[in-house]
Parts: C-alpha cells; sequence; structure tokens
C-alpha cells in the first residue's frame, strides 16, 4: 500500500502543487474540494465543505485507501475561504461560514483520519503569515488562521505518545489564483507585493508544497511553527 495524502482545496493554487508533489512521490493523493484536481491520477472527493454532510464521502474514500493495506496518512489542511470584511461591522453567519470552512472542516477531518494514523502519519495546517499578525480589512481570515496554529499546537499535545506528527506552514505571498484575485489586475499592485519579501519576488506554490512534503516525512517537526515566507519585510 502506497502512502496516501489527503488534502483540502487541491484543484488549484498550494494544494494543487502540493497534490503533484506527493504524486511524484508516489503517494496516493485524495483532492477534497469543490473543483477537481488537474494532477494525473488524483482521487477526487467533490464535495463544499461549506455545508455540512461532506463526511461520508471523504470517508469512503479514506477507507478505499485504507483497505490496500496499512501505510502512512498525511492530512493537508489547506482550503480556505479568504473573504474582504471588518472586524467591527461582519455579521455573525458570515464569520460562521468562513469558520465553517477554514476551522471546523479541518476538526472534522482530523476526527474521520484518526482510525487511520499509523506511525509516521501526519495533520499538517496550512495557516498564513497572517496566522500570527493581521492587516487591515481581512478579518475573518486572519481571524481563522491563527485559530489554526491554536488547533496544530493543541493537535500536538493530544497526539503525545502517538507516534503522529503534526505541524503548520505559514506562507508569504504566494502566487495563487486566490492572491492574483486579491490583488486586481494592476501590474504596479503586483509588483508592490513583490518588493514586500527580502527576495523581491513571490512565493511559488511549488515552493510551499515542498515544505509540506518536508513536514509530511520528517516527525522532529512535530509541533513546529514554520514561517515560509522568504524573509517579508514588514511595514
Amino acid at each position: 500500500m502506497p502512502d496516501q495524502v489527503l488534502i483540502t482545496g487541491a484543484s488549484r493554487g498550494i494544494g494543487r502543487a502540493a497534490a503533484e508533489r506527493f504524486r511524484k512521490e508516489g503517494w496516493r493523493v485524495i483532492n477534497v474540494a469543490r473543483g477537481p484536481c488537474p494532477v494525473p491520477d488524483v482521487v477526487n472527493v467533490r464535495v463544499d465543505l461549506a455545508v455540512p454532510g461532506w463526511e461520508p464521502a471523504v470517508e469512503a474514500a479514506l477507507r478505499d485507501g485504507a483497505n490496500q493495506g496499512p501505510g502512512r496518512l498525511c492530512v493537508v489542511h489547506n482550503a480556505a475561504l479568504y473573504e474582504h470584511d471588518d472586524a467591527l461591522s461582519m455579521d455573525a453567519d458570515h464569520l460562521r461560514r468562513v469558520l465553517e470552512v477554514n476551522v471546523v472542516a479541518p476538526l472534522v477531518l482530523n476526527r474521520l483520519a484518526r482510525p487511520l494514523l499509523t506511525d509516521g502519519s501526519s495533520l499538517l495546517y496550512v495557516s498564513s503569515t497572517l496566522g500570527e499578525k493581521a492587516v487591515k480589512g481581512v478579518a475573518s481570515y486572519v481571524t481563522t488562521k491563527h485559530a489554526l496554529i491554536g488547533m496544530m499546537r493543541a493537535t500536538c499535545q493530544d497526539l503525545a505518545g502517538t507516534r503522529v506528527h503534526t505541524a503548520a506552514v505559514c506562507p508569504g505571498f504566494t502566487d495563487t489564483e486566490m492572491l492574483r484575485e486579491h490583488l486586481g489586475t494592476d501590474p504596479a499592485v503586483r509588483a508592490s507585493v513583490a518588493g514586500m519579501t527580502t527576495f523581491g519576488r513571490l512565493i511559488t506554490p511549488e515552493e510551499i508544497a515542498g515544505v509540506l512534503y518536508t513536514c509530511a516525512t520528517t516527525p522532529v517537526l512535530n509541533g513546529a511553527v514554520i514561517h515560509a515566507n522568504l524573509g517579508q519585510v514588514e511595514r
């Protein structure tokens, strides 16, 4: 049985790059997202994590992999809603919707995966540089990315003695569809954001995928919060 990885939101961006990297390394890859992953030989479970009731489809995909024999399981909590909102004006239903995808879904997936977590398995969280600071206008994203780091730290403690590990990867400005949608089409805006790293460029999704693969295969990183941001320039 090959090792298997379940990645939420592997239809694009960091998730797609992670699917490609794990497939290259011989892992069985399950994409849990509304859209399909374009990487060949990926198992696609097409659900909307914002709508409760998706659990049976994910359980079935995990069980199919487990039935092929014991192997490591990695879960990458990557899917996220990124909304423009304000901490003093957004309504509760708006925050609940973002929480459902960004925080509740990882909690549920951990519970579903728990019986299949053999020695060397891992639960990985894709947080953000905004998981430990804030900027104006994205309050729900900032709040939930902070929460993911807290969940990772709780996961680390609750897995003590199991030989299963966890980590949180916090990407900086990564050249994904989500970032491009946020920045718009003005080249000057894109150049300004690229200038906010000490390398003067955006991070590639493949670079973050490499960090995630390292975390999945390196238990000594258990409990780590890893800022993968090319040395972000603080302003």
